[in-house]
């Protein structure tokens, strides 16, 4: 077994072996979460980069251009989730910094760790990787109007467009341009082929070291108010159970292969805790504790992914979901 297989095959092991370290600093030396928070979008920027240059460019022509696929992905997270995240967030307290915090990581589809975990759960990795970009757009276009409709404006006025478009190009476009550019070498070079190779390596470890600086930065947060942290968890676990059950039977509805629907049931359960965590930073003092919702459902997350990677393809999608008949829709096969 080469060093890539074992890294594949002890990816949880690595993952968990980051959040410890995250725990241990964030416990043992609360001192240091500043300098961790300053390295979260580097990090995660090469995180991004060695992810997507895991997928080829070729097929992402193919893979975007099958709309059932994208519509039915955008359709679950901007118009389905937002309604069951409403409903959700009725059973936490009155506080709208707690619910701001969640609204920001619930109402954003993840861009980062769902390809791996598709691929882990035997899902379409490529499909889910080629609509990236469309739910990345379309969450900062539409998370500052639901803010506003959910808050009644208050939080909404305190977020501005800089730190989305910062985001974007840190964490998006430069990372998939540089993986582009990287494909391109390694088709025309041996260097080229031997760096693809190397970066190969990455995707884990990067995984790894994200998670430890982006929760090693805000454990000493969450430390200081594990009283309205709690109350977050009941509602990102219920997320959790929900929305695969719903992106199953959309599966159904639009007549999804098994890869497919797989990946669908990721695209509409992770959330996007680690690219919205610098804009959650950003924030104005009043919103301090928003950064800590952020990771707590990281952290929720996490675990419920590790039971999702082998659920998902042993029980809920085992194969291609039987049609779902709906009068007057005519699903394509």
């Amino acid at each position: 077994m080469d060093a890539s297989d074992w890294l594949q095959s002890h990816q949880v092991a690595v993952y968990a072996a980051g959040v410890a370290l995250a725990v241990g600093f964030g416990v043992g030396l609360p001192s240091a979460a500043p300098l961790f928070e300053r390295a979260i979008t580097p990090v995660l920027a090469v995180l991004l980069y060695v992810t997507f240059l895991e997928i080829p460019f070729t097929r992402f022509r193919a893979a975007f251009t099958d709309a059932r696929f994208v519509g039915t992905a955008l359709a679950m997270n901007f118009l389905v989730v937002p309604v069951v995240v409403y409903g959700l967030t009725r059973l936490l307290p009155q506080d709208p910094v707690v619910r701001v915090g969640v609204f920001m990581v619930l109402l954003t589809p993840c861009v980062d760790y769902v390809i791996a975990f598709t691929d882990l759960a035997g899902g379409d990795a490529e499909q889910v990787t080629a609509t990236t970009p469309a739910l990345l757009v379309v969450q900062f276009l539409l998370l500052p109007a639901y803010l506003w409709l959910f808050t009644g404006g208050r939080a909404a006025g305190a977020i501005s467009g800089g730190p989305f478009v910062d985001a974007f190009l840190a964490l998006i476009a430069a990372p998939l341009a540089l993986a582009w550019l990287t494909q391109l070498w390694a088709d025309r070079s041996d260097a080229g082929r031997q760096w693809g190779d190397a970066m190969g390596l990455l995707p884990v470890p990067a995984m790894g070291a994200t998670l430890l600086v982006v929760i090693a930065s805000q454990i000493p947060r969450v430390g200081d108010s594990i009283g309205e942290i709690a109350a977050v968890v009941p509602v990102y676990v219920a997320f959790l159970v929900v929305m695969p059950l719903l992106a199953r039977l959309a599966a159904g509805l639009v007549r999804m292969d098994a890869g497919a629907a797989r990946a669908l049931v990721f695209a509409s359960v992770t959330r996007n805790s680690l690219v919205v965590l610098p804009l959650a930073l950003a924030l104005p003092p009043r919103y301090a504790l928003v950064p800590a919702v952020v990771v707590t459902q990281t952290l929720v997350e996490l675990a419920g992914m590790v039971a999702l990677t082998r659920l998902v393809p042993e029980r809920l999608v085992p194969g291609a979901p039987e049609p779902i008949a709906v009068p007057g829709f005519a699903g394509r096969g």
